[in-house]
């Protein structure tokens, strides 16, 4: 596999992160995703909750790749009477990790605005509880960049009760292959399988599988891989973020199998064959235990599938928050789908 794959998922990725795409408000992400697999030849299809089903072809039993394209975000949960925002989350967003991020409120007539989370009565000099307050998002606002100081006024701006607010990425990528941005998780992983796609078209690869790929949009919440799984499919493996933090193993730079989160243990024989792949292609990776993770192919298992599953994804530091990857656990990620359908 060679290093320019890495340098492709890594563009894609950077094309994806730019579109707004929070769990419930996924219908321009998954249009990019349909496009962009079938400009290299795949055929896809839209499924009915809006994720992209990809036929990655091959032949024998069916392996399912499973990644998925919606993020954390927010949703409108009150206009206040001082005309700003009071939001609740939308998966597992937090308020500490968002306080200060600009965003873009989506109005349900195509309006876009923008505004900042900031804490409620934010200047420090006429605030002196600032330090101590507990971030939420009941005492955190969003301030738009309107002149609006009313509900009213808020509302005859187009904004009300269930509107998207989408945060700001803040994508950036250092010239020593440091991936930075809100939400690789999981959109890091949505460029991983597209570059395995072209890897696959360039090399005119016939793997012994019949290989699909499912980019979900509900995996935030829990149901993004619970349906759309093709017949014929025995294996499925989410490529999704490796965890990078105290008490575990994975880097940014290394590719992490997953052996266990807290949906219980991965498949003994997948998490297996994924070591033996990493090793085949000389993937730098780690396994490893997350105590507080799940993933879509846990949702499709759920659902009452019989199939065998693992995890597998490039390391993640700040998971849920401002994260950082690394181009070379892009490039082990590669490797290790690269051995398991060779």
């Amino acid at each position: 596999m060679k290093r320019e794959y890495a340098v492709y998922a890594t563009e894609k990725t950077k094309e994806l992160l730019a579109i707004d795409s929070p769990t419930g408000f996924t219908a321009s992400a998954a249009a990019w995703v349909k496009e962009a697999f079938s400009s290299l030849g795949f055929e896809t299809t839209l499924t009915q909750k809006g994720g992209v089903l990809v036929d990655l072809g091959g032949e024998g039993e069916g392996l399912l790749l499973e990644a998925h394209a919606d993020t954390l975000g927010a949703m409108v949960a009150e206009v206040k009477g001082n005309g700003r925002l009071r939001l609740t989350n939308l998966g597992g967003l937090r308020a500490e990790n968002t306080e200060t991020e600009n965003v873009r409120v989506y109005t349900r007539d195509g309006k876009v605005i923008e505004g900042t989370l900031q804490l409620c009565n934010a200047s420090v000099h006429v605030n002196n509880a600032f330090a101590d307050t507990k971030r939420t998002f009941d005492s955190t606002e969003v301030v738009l960049d309107e002149d609006t100081a009313s509900a009213e006024e808020t509302r005859a701006l187009g904004i009300e009760v269930g509107d998207m607010v989408c945060f700001d990425p803040r994508t950036r990528v250092t010239a020593s292959g440091y991936i930075k941005s809100r939400f690789l998780d999981d959109k890091l992983s949505v460029g991983i399988l597209l570059s395995f796609a072209k890897w696959l078209r360039d090399t005119e690869t016939k793997p012994p599988y019949h290989l699909w790929v499912h980019v979900t949009v509900y995996e935030e919440v829990g149901h993004g891989g619970s349906a759309s799984v093709p017949q014929g499919v025995t294996e499925a493996i989410s490529v999704d973020m490796g965890c990078v933090g105290d008490g575990v193993q994975c880097t940014e730079k290394q590719v992490s199998i997953c052996a266990k989160d807290s949906g219980g243990p991965y498949s003994y024989e997948v998490v297996g064959k994924l070591i033996e792949a990493a090793k085949r292609e000389g993937a730098d990776y780690a396994v490893d235990v997350y105590p507080s993770y799940g993933s879509d192919v846990e949702a499709t298992l759920r659902a009452g599938c019989d199939i065998r599953h693992g995890l597998i994804g490039a390391g993640v530091y700040a998971s849920h928050g401002y994260e950082r990857s690394h181009i070379d656990g892009v490039w082990n990620t590669l490797k290790v789908l690269k051995g398991y359908v060779k």
